[in-house]
């Protein structure tokens, strides 16, 4: 007989509009991972640990979002919420990891938010060079915050939109990239050895461990393939949609990450991966695409818009989820009348901006823990979800349930989520060896010490008030 608790079978946030198909969530799932970093850093990358090195890195990295998808899949099914992971903690690993985690994955996205809005303005100086950058950047914001707030119907289809341009990009270089290792397409400018470069310098010229060093930028170009799992409480279907989103998303991700990884490996020396603006255009250039700059330049632009606007949606919905946990006030759990959390999202949006400010006034120490928290804070968000999908499966079987009644269930069980555990593990000791990533370690392990010391005093003070003893009522003495 199949057993569910009330806390085992949730559904989605009351007055949520489930207005979301899978081709929404699709999009939304590539369009929060293929962005700057795949178009302006992704040469950082095989420069660091070498052609070889970079493809095993990201085929490591595909690896890892495959089994943490599997894990998220299994949950999100099974209980379709608009808090998704954090709910999951919460619910599997303790209140404490649960408010921990909303923290973490909030601060993630506030900090990209604004970010991105003053990198978008500033390159559209490229063409309006008498317009100043700041104008840009507000409407930019004021755009995105108008599709946040009106719908999440308007949110999906402006999201679908942006996402589709930067896939398009990814594959036409792709074709491109291909057509010009196989000899179809004639490169100039850019001193390509070919698959040589594989060799040229020896299978690992900066030492193997250069790759385990590099896996938290991997993990970090892979994140935001976890939307999924947010946007689940707010979709059609979920029981349906959902596993057809995750499956199509992994694959693809895969695909064009390892794929663009291999082409740039091929075509760029390593030592000129590490130095091009963008590998993007040097490829398309040194091909003879004309306006390459341009067209990358536009591209680059619906990237930072589409995270933007992706991170705002992700923001908001873990504020809502801290106030409808109770450890925030009410009014950031209330919703609009078409279903949107408007609080959040204006606090969400206010955040972003300051973030942005402490990038101008305080960019050594203030911005500086923040982007590094933020780095560490999407492995700590996907061991919290293999770990919760264990903790779940356990609960799940141990009061009567049936594997066979899982809408979604994680083949190749525990070693799936193990394995998603160990690679996000070896992340984070990779970092500690390379002296221009600890700073995350320094800066996002005591974030999180501090948010669980927060949830314990928080706790404790609202044990308190309910114990209190009331004073009686004073009875009159008798005449």
């Amino acid at each position: 007989m199949s057993l569910h608790t009330t806390n085992d079978k949730a559904t989605s946030g009351p007055g949520f509009k489930q207005d979301m198909q899978t081709r929404h969530i699709v999009m939304l799932a590539l369009g929060g991972v293929i962005g700057t970093g795949l178009f302006l850093t992704s040469g950082y990358t095989v420069n660091q640990a070498g052609p070889l090195g970079a493809v095993i890195a990201y085929i490591i990295g595909a690896v890892m979002v495959y089994m943490v998808m599997m894990c998220l899949g299994e949950l999100a099914v099974h209980m379709p919420e608009t808090g998704s992971f954090s709910s999951y903690a919460s619910r599997y690993l303790g209140a404490g990891t649960g408010y921990t985690v909303a923290w973490l994955y909030w601060l993630t996205w506030t900090v990209a938010i604004g970010s991105e809005f003053t990198a978008a303005g500033i390159l559209m100086v490229r063409w309006f060079p008498e317009t100043p950058v700041w104008i840009w950047s507000a409407l930019f914001a004021l755009t995105v915050f108008i599709s946040n707030v009106v719908s999440v119907r308007l949110f999906a289809e402006t999201e679908f939109w942006l996402s589709l341009v930067k896939v398009l990009a990814v594959v036409a270089f792709l074709v491109v990239g291909g057509g010009a290792i196989f000899g179809i397409f004639e490169t100039q400018q850019v001193q390509s050895a070919g698959l040589a470069n594989f060799t040229r310098e020896g299978l690992f010229p900066t030492g193997f461990w250069s790759i385990a060093m590099t896996l938290l930028a991997v993990a970090f170009a892979f994140s935001g393939t976890e939307l999924i799992g947010i946007a689940a409480g707010e979709t059609r279907d979920p029981q349906r949609n959902v596993p057809k989103a995750i499956r199509t998303t992994v694959v693809r991700l895969a695909l064009f990450f390892v794929g663009t990884i291999f082409v740039l490996a091929t075509l760029l020396p390593r030592e000129q991966a590490g130095l091009v603006e963008s590998p993007f255009v040097t490829v398309f250039e040194s091909i003879g695409i004309p306006y390459s700059a341009d067209i990358m330049n536009f591209v680059i632009i619906s990237a930072l818009l589409s995270a933007a606007n992706s991170g705002l949606y992700a923001a908001s919905r873990m504020l809502w989820t801290l106030s409808d946990q109770g450890h925030m006030p009410k009014r950031f759990g209330t919703l609009s009348r078409m279903g949107t959390p408007f609080n959040a999202i204006v606090v969400s949006m206010a955040g972003s901006i300051a973030s942005l400010l402490s990038s101008v006034f305080a960019p050594d120490t203030v911005y500086l823990a923040l982007v590094s928290i933020s780095g560490l804070a999407v492995v700590v968000v996907w061991m919290s979800i293999a770990a919760s999908q264990m903790a779940f499966r356990r609960h799940y079987l141990a009061n009567g349930g049936r594997l066979e009644d899982l809408g979604f269930r994680v083949r190749g069980y525990p070693w799936v989520p193990l394995g998603a555990l160990l690679c996000c593990a070896l992340a984070c000791i990779g970092i500690a060896f390379d002296p221009a990533q600890r700073v995350a370690l320094y800066f996002g392990v005591p974030f999180i010490a501090w948010c669980y010391f927060v949830y314990w005093v928080t706790r404790k003070l609202r044990e308190r008030r309910q114990v209190s003893p009331v004073a009686p009522a004073r009875v009159p003495e008798a005449a």
